[in-house]
């Protein structure tokens, strides 16, 4: 007989017959109620032991953990809150598990312990959830993209160039760190290292990206990127995944509306193919609210979160427009903020982005139009030769989701930021190349996958919405 899965179990009409399910042990109650859940849905089935007609040596081997074959009745179920459960006719243990060493028994445990434990925090229904919700992300970003023409790009993991110019990148070597060759200058002679010349892991696929749109017009990437920041806070991993498409003929105004669009399909998606998962992470979110002071509960639900997003038009304003805002705002007028606002032209936090969407606009927002001093070389100079046509996008209890722009197509224009910022136009020739031969306006953002899981499971850490997070001091599984 073909194994069945729990998700089919919950949701048949098809009752009285005899069923096979593999899964895990959740709990074993008065020897006689087993809980088993396989990782198909949020939910358990409740399966009935016949306890006097059951081996003893079976008995003793069933722990929370333990991975079981059950052979069984599928009946509608006389006990509260479950629609169905199986009569145990046979059940075998396939994978033992040590009551007094398996780290995740069926109480609350604490994220850090959690994380201590990666390999098996799954096992969890919070983190089986997210997971789940996060493969369902990952599968509509791909469906939106693929649904509206755009090709997807794999671009490069090792590169030869700092796409960020923040030049917090992994350095990739063959060469030995104990014996490298050295020039007469004392640095490493990366002309015998593998590729010839230094190398890093990426920071982004932009670049690269940008010279396959100016062919097929209309690309994606999505793929693993690196970030050697120190940084522990719970908004940054070493290790991330990016979400980048770039569009031949795309202005700045076309950006926005596509970033937009995609956010909403994507969360959308969520909304309708995730309810028994979301519900759960609500339940929980609402719970923990409980234990905190009034003014620190959240505003809205989960699912109210999401909706907010989806239902609502982004505002868009430049940063000048936002800038004026929030410099004549009570918190910073009153020294709230932690970094008050005075010049025009300072890069904003966290806490500024979060006013505008949550305070003052009550709505998602992107700004556009920032002072190019505090963007990268790559985005298109405006007229007043101080701003640049880049875009973010600005999310309630997050702040930037989404960083963006309108490309700098002009050769000559891009020349002198390179020059000016002294970077090596050696080591953009080919980048060059695609402003020499068909040079065309073009646009193109980023979207930090885990900040949109972050956003759609409504985690404050971002080092939980990864399977196996990579942070200073921690490559651990």
């Amino acid at each position: 007989m073909e194994k069945t899965t729990v998700l089919n179990l919950l949701n048949t009409n098809d009752l009285n017959r005899e069923v096979v399910l593999k899964g895990w042990v959740k709990t074993f109650r008065a020897n006689r109620f087993i809980s088993i859940n396989d990782g198909s849905i949020i939910h358990n089935i409740q399966c009935v032991l016949d306890f006097e007609n059951t081996e003893e040596a079976i008995l003793k081997k069933i722990h929370t953990g333990a991975a079981v074959c059950i052979k069984g009745l599928l009946v509608e179920s006389q006990g509260k809150g479950q629609k169905v459960e199986i009569q145990i006719k046979e059940i075998s243990i396939l994978g033992e598990s040590n009551p007094e060493e398996f780290p995740i028994q069926p109480k609350k445990h604490s994220f850090e312990f959690l994380r201590e434990n990666a390999h098996l925090r799954v096992r969890t229904s919070t983190f089986s959830a997210i997971m789940r919700i996060r493969s369902k992300l990952s599968f509509a970003v791909h469906q939106y993209f693929q649904d509206n023409g755009f090709y997807y790009v794999n671009t490069p993991i090792i590169t030869g160039t700092d796409a960020e110019g923040a030049g917090e990148m992994f350095r990739v070597s063959a060469l030995d760190p104990n014996n490298s060759p050295k020039l007469e200058s004392g640095k490493i002679d990366h002309s015998q290292d593998f590729f010839g010349k230094e190398t890093h892991l990426t920071v982004s696929g932009q670049l690269e990206a940008e010279t396959y749109a100016m062919a097929l017009g209309k690309v994606y990437t999505f793929g693993p990127t690196f970030r050697a920041e120190n940084s522990n806070t719970s908004r940054h991993l070493a290790e991330f995944w990016m979400i980048e498409p770039e569009v031949a003929f795309n202005d700045l105004h076309d950006n926005m509306d596509l970033s937009e669009d995609f956010i909403k399909y994507t969360l959308g998606y969520i909304l309708k193919n995730c309810k028994d998962d979301l519900a759960f992470l609500e339940e929980r979110l609402l719970q923990e609210d409980k234990s905190k002071p009034a003014i620190e509960r959240a505003d809205m639900t989960l699912t109210d979160k999401l909706k907010f997003v989806i239902d609502n038009n982004f505002v868009r304003l430049s940063y000048t427009e936002a800038f004026d805002i929030l410099r004549n705002s009570k918190p910073n007028k009153k020294k709230k903020f932690k970094y008050v606002l005075d010049e025009w032209g300072a890069d904003l936090q966290s806490e500024h982005e979060r006013y505008l969407v949550e305070k003052h606009f009550k709505s998602p927002v992107i700004l556009f139009d920032y002072p190019a001093k505090i963007k990268a070389f790559y985005m298109r100079l405006n007229d007043d030769g101080k701003t640049v046509r880049a875009m973010d996008v600005l999310f309630p209890g997050i702040g930037e989701i989404v960083g963006g722009s309108q490309r700098e197509e002009r050769l000559d224009v891009l020349q002198e930021k390179i020059k000016a910022l002294d970077i090596d136009e050696k080591e953009l020739w080919w980048y060059l190349d695609t402003r020499k031969f068909g040079t065309a306006v073009h646009s193109g953002f980023g979207l930090g996958f885990e900040r949109l899981v972050l956003f759609a499971t409504g985690m404050s850490n971002i080092r939980d919405v990864i399977p196996f997070p990579r942070t200073p001091q921690n490559a651990e599984f």
